[in-house]
């Protein structure tokens, strides 16, 4: 214990205080060894989190690189990556950077060298089935006592051994025929690691999270989102509680409420916290008879870390129809407000309003609009309920234009905390969609095989920009005061993750492979690197044998490569790199810039317009095709370009990748059930999408 007792005093003497420690400080003690989570790692030195710390504040008490000495960064080395998902959260322990890209392969690199050391393939394309239809891969990964954990989007929990690549143990999180997948970053918090799934947007889901013992995998504890078939019976209490506030037979829809990406661990109070998602489906008419708030969709849900038990909660979004999913990270902190020092969890969900919560009642302290938004002209802070736009629930099938869209103004790329400058970094996405309901039935089902279905028209909105137009904005905000602290308008519809560092900087890379260092405390920039390719992966610092390292992922990946067009040059899947990016002072490595071809439709001698079949496939095409190769049939780098592929001209070569599965171990899916005809059609719709460049 004398070493832990020196690591709150180092805490100290960087001026994050001993509260903070409790919270912020991600040291993992093992029940036989409190000393175990120094093995290995430092405390100060180290990124073994998604967030870096159990509060998931992206920020880094290193200030080596600091305002004054930013201009001598430079490329330390990089490594090129094969083609995959790049855009993920990495870690560094020891000396050692640990990256998951693709599907779940696990890369361990010196971060002295940039040298390869190991590789550990999953092969979770291969074992996924159906789930490989919705998902892009890993977006982060973690680290415990010489381990490092990973899930797949076939739904296991695995450990590696940090040091050979050797899997210790995998579990099994959920069976094999329902919808469910992992894509986010399991977190791990005394000897316990969490983790949720997806796949209530395509599937009908249940929503649940699942905690393990870090050291032998055996489950602890299960928490579900939303309550089950009450004549099954209730799990626990809150189950019953939430069953409550639904209508109708919601269970046969499954729910949703799945909790992807966001958890957050309090160590003072030995509380988790888990950021919810979505209804399944999207329609509160549907699913609950368009009554009840529907707990716990688009929920903070504060849970006791050892057992699992309901504490509190707070809904963003009670009745939720708009896909304003809070899986998004939270923060935690301790800040000054009105006087008195509070214990707060903050978030900015997709909805557009940026929330800080007292973290030990569940009491809305304050909630204030970040962007443009339709739905709601505010937050009553009494009630801690929306003041709704009656017509966001579309009336009478009504058209509504809703803002922020269903892309959010936030996604799942990190936000970041300072507790030296006191601010908060938001990556805000500014969007818009118009949604209606008309033709929809009372009796609506899920179609199967249709990814985009979510009981709603969806129609993009006319007024949003896009392309190069779209815009989002860095935003610094102060917590304390709900005052905009400064800006920086950003281009490009996607916005980067965020690092925050003690050298009082701001890192963020952008949509036109610029990555930047803005100062903190005024959002100047001090810095700019040119990747060459998109940078909107989150950064982290660390440093090893005294020097500090600065290291981002490049490349397109994700769900922003389904409308992010705005850069062609930057996002042909083929040709456009795919890189590790090491930064430190006095770096002087260089890359070289990929020679994008320009794009150019496939030759296609034998094309006939036929008018019907192209009507057809266009929405075989949106259901299934668009949520990887792009909307209207233009990629944007998550997947190739088809109107420039030859393949769809030969109904054998089509059939051989579509249905029959040839390309499965490079992400592309299998779709067996699809007759001839609906291949036909598809191939004819993609045709003339191309044929409409030719002329």
């Amino acid at each position: 214990m004398k070493k832990l007792a020196k690591v709150a005093a180092l805490i100290g003497a960087i001026g994050l205080g001993t509260v903070t420690y409790l919270y912020s400080d991600p040291v993992q003690r093992s029940p036989d060894n409190p000393d175990s989570a120094l093995i290995d790692w430092n405390l100060e030195d180290d990124w073994p989190a998604f967030g870096r710390t159990y509060g998931e504040q992206h920020y880094s008490p290193l200030a080596q690189i600091d305002r004054g000495s930013v201009h001598q960064l430079g490329l330390a080395w990089s490594l090129d990556l094969p083609a995959g998902n790049p855009v993920s959260g990495p870690i560094a322990v020891g000396g050692v950077l640990y990256t998951s890209t693709g599907y779940s392969v696990v890369r361990a690199i010196n971060v002295t060298s940039g040298k390869l050391l190991w590789t550990f393939d999953p092969q979770a394309p291969e074992r996924s089935g159906h789930k490989l239809r919705m998902g892009w891969g890993s977006r982060g990964l973690a680290w415990w006592n010489g381990k490092i954990y990973i899930g797949t989007q076939d739904g296991r929990l695995i450990a590696i051994d940090a040091k050979t690549g050797k899997q210790v143990w995998t579990q099994k999180t959920f069976s094999k025929e329902d919808g469910r997948f992992i894509s986010g970053a399991p977190r791990v918090f005394d000897g316990k690691v969490i983790i949720g799934h997806g796949g209530a947007d395509s599937w009908d889901v249940r929503g649940y999270v699942t905690t393990y013992d870090a050291e032998t995998g055996k489950q602890l504890w299960r928490f579900y989102t939303v309550p089950g078939n009450p004549a099954k019976g209730f799990e626990d209490e809150a189950q019953a509680m939430a069953a409550q506030t639904w209508h109708g037979e919601w269970w046969t829809y499954g729910g949703g409420g799945t909790a992807w990406n966001s958890f957050t661990y309090d160590a003072e109070t030995e509380t988790v916290f888990v950021g919810t998602g979505n209804g399944a489906p999207w329609s509160h008419r549907i699913r609950s008879k368009g009554r009840g708030d529907n707990l716990f969709l688009c929920s903070v849900v504060a849970l006791d870390a050892k057992t699992g038990k309901y504490k509190w909660h707070y809904q963003f979004n009670p009745g939720e129809s708009w896909d304003y999913n809070a899986s998004m990270d939270m923060q935690l902190a301790d800040i000054k407000i009105d006087g008195k020092v509070r214990k707060v969890l903050m978030e900015l969900p997709k909805n557009g309003f940026f929330y800080v919560i007292d973290r030990i009642s569940g009491k809305l302290i304050s909630a204030d609009k970040v962007t443009e938004v339709t739905w709601a002209s505010g937050i009553d802070l009494r009630t801690g309920r929306p003041i709704e736009n009656p017509k966001a629930r579309m009336p009478a099938g009504e058209p509504f234009r809703l803002v922020p869209g269903p892309d959010g103004a936030h996604t799942w790329l990190p936000s970041a905390y300072s507790p030296l400058s006191g601010l908060m970094y938001l990556p805000v996405a500014h969007s818009g969609t118009v949604y209606d309901e008309k033709g929809i039935p009372e009796n609506w089902k899920r179609m199967p095989g249709n990814l985009a279905d979510p009981g709603l028209n969806i129609n993009f909105d006319p007024q949003s920009k896009s392309g190069k137009d779209a815009t989002s904005t860095l935003l610094a905000w102060n917590p304390a005061t709900r005052e905009v602290a400064w800006k920086r308008e950003m281009p490009g519809g996607w916005n980067g993750g965020i690092l925050a560092t003690a050298g009082q900087l701001v890192f963020q890379g952008d949509a036109t492979g610029k990555f930047n260092a803005y100062d903190a405390v005024t959002g100047k920039t001090l810095w700019q690197f040119d990747a060459h390719v998109p940078v909107l992966a989150p950064p982290i610092t660390y440093r090893h044998n005294g020097r500090q390292y600065v290291t981002v992922l490049a490349g397109v990946g994700t769900a922003l490569g389904i409308n992010s067009r705005a850069w062609p040059e930057l996002t042909d899947y083929r040709t456009q790199p795919r890189r590790v990016l090491t930064f430190a002072l006095g770096g002087a490595a260089t890359i070289q810039k990929a020679k994008n071809a320009a794009f150019t439709p496939a030759v296609d001698p034998d094309y006939k317009a036929d008018t019907a079949s192209s009507a057809r496939g266009a929405f075989l095409y949106g259901s299934r095709c668009g949520i990887c190769h792009g909307f209207d049939g233009v990629s944007a780098g998550t997947a190739p370009e088809l109107r420039a592929s030859g393949v769809p001209q030969s109904p054998e070569a089509f059939a051989q990748i579509v249905r029959e599965g040839a390309l499965v171990s490079a992400g592309m899916p299998a779709w067996g059930e699809m007759s001839d005809a609906e291949l036909d059609d598809l191939r004819q719709y993609i045709r003339s999408k191309a044929a409409e460049v030719r002329k």
